[in-house]
């Protein structure tokens, strides 16, 4: 089985990658899931998507933790432990960077010992605002890598995948696709499927102990001491909880735990409050409410009546 997986940011087309070199093993006769993961659902911030691919029925699901490719369209992600880049890696794992550096520069700041190949940017990316055609590139890129993709296959996943997006958008993925493709003749196939690891070989984890720290330092609070209070993070809302309180029971306990944010706050009366300065409109709220107490208003509705 190929396990492959993408790092990218947030608006940079690590899903429609994912989607159409899934396409692309597809139509080459694989079986496949393609699938992406997010963090903070916002332009910008570390995403990855992955992709299994085996002429065989594929039973695993979750996500890849040992790859036999990765494909990282930012190499700034490289540096942040959080977007978890190197996760899994094995001396067998190919490293494939979008960068202008050269492999044994990576090599060496890594400190690794398997193959990394760098992906320059595209000849035909000169705008900057065409860097929205890296998910393709590094699609491409993938689909030589693992040698058993045809390129009529990869061009037909580009057109299956994103025809409503129109033809214009079509052709010029292709173009860039198609381009990653060809530049990587070189290393077609080096990508080989990496055995599962046996079930005999398993260790139970080594647990470490840590100390709790006191609430106002170990919760998830974004009020304490050197949190993100002065990020209004209500600006990511389209969508806004609001509550009744002819029909809230009180019952503040459920909401204001169940807050991922802590914007929750009770007041002495006991009804909760929501703080929309920093509520990001998840609505887990909503779901969680016993009395059905809490409705979903658009933004811009809401913004309308209080303005």
């Amino acid at each position: 089985m190929y396990r492959l997986r993408f790092h990218g940011r947030g608006g940079q087309g690590m899903k429609t990658a994912s989607r159409i070199l899934g396409a692309a093993f597809f139509l080459a006769g694989f079986e496949v899931q393609d699938a992406p993961r997010y963090g903070a659902e916002r332009r910008g911030a570390p995403i990855f998507a992955y992709v299994r691919a085996s002429r065989t029925p594929i039973n695993e699901r979750g996500i890849i933790r040992r790859p036999d490719l990765i494909i990282v369209a930012d190499e700034t992600l490289v540096a942040i432990p959080a977007a978890g880049v190197l996760a899994g890696i094995t001396a067998r794992t190919v490293l494939l960077i979008s960068s202008a550096e050269t492999p044994e520069v990576w090599r060496q700041r890594l400190n690794l010992a398997g193959p990394v190949i760098t992906l320059p940017r595209s000849g035909t990316l000169t705008d900057p605002h065409e860097l929205r055609f890296i998910g393709a590139a590094c699609a491409g890129a993938a689909a030589r890598l693992v040698g058993v993709i045809p390129r009529d296959c990869l061009a037909q996943a580009i057109r299956d995948e994103l025809a409503h997006l129109g033809a214009a958008v079509v052709a010029r993925d292709q173009e860039v696709a198609l381009e990653a493709y060809d530049l990587l003749a070189e290393h077609a196939g080096c990508v080989a499927e990496i055995p599962e690891t046996p079930a005999d070989t398993y260790e139970k984890p080594r647990w470490i102990d840590l100390p709790f720290d006191a609430a106002n330092l170990a919760a998830p609070d974004i009020f304490a001491p050197a949190s993100s209070e002065m990020v209004p993070t209500g600006l990511w809302r389209t969508v806004r909880p609001v509550i009744d309180y002819e029909r809230c029971r009180r019952c503040a306990w459920i909401c204001s735990t169940l807050c991922p944010d802590s914007t929750i706050r009770v007041n002495e009366e006991g009804f909760p409050q929501i703080d929309y300065e920093h509520c990001k409109g998840c609505l887990i709220c909503m779901t969680s409410c016993p009395s059905h107490a809490i409705r979903a208003v658009p933004e811009e509705e809401a913004g309308k009546a209080t303005g």
